[in-house]
């Protein structure tokens, strides 16, 4: 159990949500997962709070935060809408109000496509926290690229590297893979080194 993490929790969340911080934190404790972790967690939110002055509430960008993940399974395409269920159940329980609680399932659902609007800068501080990991120093992001072949490794390569490749497409056929956050020509960088690996 991750005493960074609790400690977060408890202060988001308070110490009645306690049970609930440590099954979140046992969610990203599973053994299949090698990159959508704890670690994962950990530096979505550290991301957050150094973008927190352009959210428009920025505990329920962190709340999402915590839920974006937690149902994870790569077996399966529907864990963000799994992970928003989740967070629409157990939120309530919390106290907190419904308007709050559609808030932050909305955001964990944006997390399936990175794509939020325009006038849309809590969507867009989850997105990009999320992403950061893309721009990171070469090194980390080649670890961070073999934890996720680690994940799939149920795939054959053929195919894990026809699907890793699309995504990896996708990214680099937006205008801009960050909304707010200046990581743009690390993280383009580092997925055309992907790709161009053999």
């Amino acid at each position: 159990m991750s005493t960074e993490l609790m400690d977060r929790w408890r202060a988001l969340a308070g110490p009645e949500a306690e049970n609930l911080g440590r099954e979140l934190i046992a969610r990203y404790g599973e053994p299949h997962r090698s990159y959508h972790t704890a670690d994962h967690l950990k530096a979505t939110l550290a991301h957050i709070d150094m973008l927190a002055q352009n959210a428009a509430d920025p505990d329920l960008v962190r709340l999402a935060a915590w839920f974006h993940d937690a149902v994870y399974d790569p077996r399966r395409d529907d864990n963000e809408e799994r992970s928003a269920r989740l967070a629409e159940r157990a939120l309530p329980e919390m106290g907190l109000p419904a308007d709050a609680v559609a808030t932050v399932a909305r955001l964990v659902r944006l997390t399936a496509t990175h794509d939020p609007a325009p006038d849309d800068p809590d969507g867009a501080v989850l997105c990009d926290a999320d992403l950061a990991i893309l721009a990171t120093p070469p090194e980390i992001y080649t670890a961070y690229a073999a934890a996720v072949r680690q994940e799939y490794s149920f795939v054959p390569d053929d195919a894990f590297r026809e699907g890793r490749a699309a995504v990896l497409r996708s990214l680099l056929d937006r205008p801009a893979i960050f909304r707010i956050a200046d990581l743009e020509a690390q993280a383009r960088a580092n997925i055309h080194a992907e790709l161009d690996r053999p």
